[in-house]
């Protein structure tokens, strides 16, 4: 369907880009901001326009051999110099070595009127001459305020804007241009959008004492982009912005197995395990072994010679090292061949888009053949039901994407079983369910079963499983009610493509 709709498409030379240099930027504007022509960065105090100007041009040296201007109305170079050296950018470096050309103007009046007309031809000289001394290609102006403060001519301001977005073209640069956010507008002037070839607003809000940085492609001339907002995050390395993930459902799929880390647990699926590539959920309430199983499945990916990155958003790693040895799970030697790799984070501590970027990130310097994340309900509480659906779906996205297989620990209530577990288990591939059960000595006995596995032969009745000193074995409840000793590998399966086994 999609070959003959594109067949019938008239297709026209698309418009050329200068690429950001950030993957997930250049995955929302379709390849970068528009090449020779202008851009507006907009976004209040402390959004981060200065460092993505500055962030476009490091990426154009290093990454696409261009160099760029960058000229500041606000901050000297040494301001700069520092401010950017937390994000391990050497602003110094790259001037000393004629690829980045900083210049800084102290603003005055007088030096911008002549004979009581206010035009920009000062700064055209310096910004050309800086161009040309580097035959630069990028270049970034911050910010343009600052050239009109203490003006009311608005017909005055729009026809230098016009005169420096016109003469940034005649250069054919690729420019980005930083404006202040105006009171209700995207811009201080409410003109500069409007001038602008692409204009990006950047913006940052606090919901429930949670932090977020959102980005959006306002508009852009000439081509496609994503129009939705997206969360972007600035740290050490810079600024990270959460890529799109697919909007088809096309991801390849396998027939391959890995086991579960349980053997017991194979034999439920016809000795075989989990789907490659599958989301597994295990859930119940407190104390059933949620994390146990999750870290079992940990342990097994290691022993394959993969890496595996176990995400904890309740113990730090120093206890869930010393909880493990309990039942003969020993982590330390796995973190030593740098195979496990164990992070804690408070749930509370990031919002839900934060969350998915940072796994993102972990993701990318890792790459882990298998993620767990114990316990997934721990984001619950981070943000509407949608918010949840979205996060968790574009979670799931990445995983099979990556080609990783997830297992996911859910926290269940002791009333309901499935109660939160209904809000997780549509994206799930398969669900396993632990949980507490009486009998009628009085004796309390951890039970499992298996609610659901796509596309998997699986069996289907409630049995029994116990810990000790060598980790999980399960049993047929049978066992524990009659006394008999029944063997797993002669159970009866069903197959969940056959309604009938239900």
């Amino acid at each position: 369907m999609a070959e003959l709709l594109e067949n019938k498409i008239v297709k026209h030379p698309k418009l050329l880009k200068s690429p950001i240099g950030i993957e997930g930027l250049d995955d929302i504007t379709e390849g970068g901001i528009p090449k020779g022509r202008t851009t507006l960065i907009s976004g209040g105090s402390g959004t981060g326009k200065t460092l993505l100007g500055i962030s476009y041009l490091v990426n154009g040296v290093d990454k696409f051999n261009e160099t760029g201007v960058f000229m500041s109305f606000a901050e000297c170079e040494n301001e700069l110099q520092e401010n950017v050296a937390s994000m391990n950018i050497d602003l110094k470096k790259y001037s000393d070595e004629k690829k980045i050309n900083v210049e800084y103007i102290k603003l005055d009046r007088n030096e911008f009127e002549e004979i009581g007309k206010y035009n920009l031809d000062g700064i055209f000289i310096r910004l050309g001459f800086a161009i040309d001394s580097i035959k630069a290609t990028r270049v970034v102006l911050d910010t343009i305020e600052s050239l009109f403060d203490g003006l009311n001519d608005i017909s005055l301001i729009r026809s230098e804007l016009k005169r420096l977005f016109q003469w940034l073209k005649d250069k054919n640069v690729s420019a980005i241009i930083s404006a202040e956010k105006g009171e209700g507008i995207i811009s201080r002037f409410g003109i500069e959008e409007y001038v602008a070839d692409c204009v990006i607003f950047l913006d940052h809000r606090i919901v429930e004492q949670i932090s977020t940085r959102r980005i959006r492609i306002v508009k852009y001339r000439g081509t496609t982009h994503g129009t939705n907002e997206y969360p972007f995050l600035i740290d050490s390395t810079g600024i990270s912005v959460l890529p799109i993930t697919s909007l088809e459902l096309n991801h390849h799929a396998t027939t391959e197995r890995i086991s579960s880390g349980i053997p017991d647990l194979d034999k439920m699926f016809m000795n075989k395990g989990f789907g490659k590539t599958s989301n597994v959920m295990v859930s119940g309430s407190t104390g059933t072994g949620k994390t146990s199983f999750a870290a079992a499945f940990a342990i097994e990916t290691c022993k394959r010679g993969e890496k595996c990155l176990f995400l904890s958003f309740e113990e730090s790693p120093e206890q869930l090292i010393q909880n493990m040895k309990s039942i003969g799970i020993n982590f330390s030697p796995w973190i030593d061949k740098k195979l496990l790799f164990l992070i804690s984070t408070r749930p509370t501590f990031f919002g839900l888009e934060m969350h998915l970027l940072n796994l993102y990130k972990s993701i990318e310097l890792i790459r882990p053949s298998t993620v767990v994340i114990d316990p997934v309900t721990s984001l619950l509480s981070q943000g509407s039901g949608l918010e949840i659906q979205s996060m968790l779906t574009r979670m799931s996205d990445l995983f099979r994407s990556k080609g990783i297989t997830s297992f996911f620990a859910s926290l269940l209530s002791e009333k309901n079983e499935v109660d939160s577990g209904e809000i997780i288990s549509s994206i799930m591939d398969t669900w396993i369910v632990l949980r507490n059960s009486e009998l009628k000595n009085h004796k309390r006995v951890r039970n499992l079963y298996i609610r659901k596995s796509r596309g998997s032969s699986h069996y289907s009745n409630v049995v029994s499983f116990t810990f000790s000193n060598n980790g999980i074995s399960i049993k047929p409840i049978n066992e524990i009610e009659n006394k008999k000793v029944m063997n797993l590998s002669k159970i009866q399966f069903v197959n969940e493509s056959n309604k009938d086994l239900h």
